[in-house]
């Protein structure tokens, strides 16, 4: 099973960017969907952005409306790492951001927005945006 190690995190205010890093290790990303995920004090772990598998026939990603326009899904596969880019920073994006994976054959596979879905997670990184 891969590891996943999420960096990045920090303090920002309002208006503001940072970019999260989900570097794997144990197994390489390419037949991974990938996601990020948050989860603010006192609420239940929210999809934000999902990336397909390296070969799909688009490079298909899926978004939160709450972020879309705002924060970009991306994958290296030869850093074997997925990113969030992450703009015009909101106080209510403040939350831990943990990345997943979900290991799978199929081309064709979605992103999914459900945490069961998904069976490798990071430890998580906090973003905290203040006003």
């Amino acid at each position: 099973q891969v590891q996943l190690v999420e960096s990045g995190g920090g303090l920002a205010q309002a208006g503001g960017s940072l970019r999260l890093s989900c570097a794997a290790s144990g197994r390489t990303l390419t037949n991974y969907v990938l996601g990020w995920f948050r989860q603010a004090p006192g609420k239940e772990r929210e999809f934000v952005a999902g990336i397909r598998r390296s070969g799909s026939s688009t490079d298909y990603a899926d978004y939160a409306d709450s972020v879309k326009g705002r924060f970009t899904i991306s994958r290296d596969n030869a850093k074997n790492t997925v990113y969030l880019q992450m703009n015009s920073l909101k106080p209510e994006d403040t939350a831990t951001y943990y990345c997943a994976g979900h290991w799978t054959t199929g081309w064709a596979a979605l992103v999914s927005t459900e945490t069961k879905y998904y069976e490798s997670w990071g430890q998580g990184t906090q973003v905290t945006v203040s006003s």
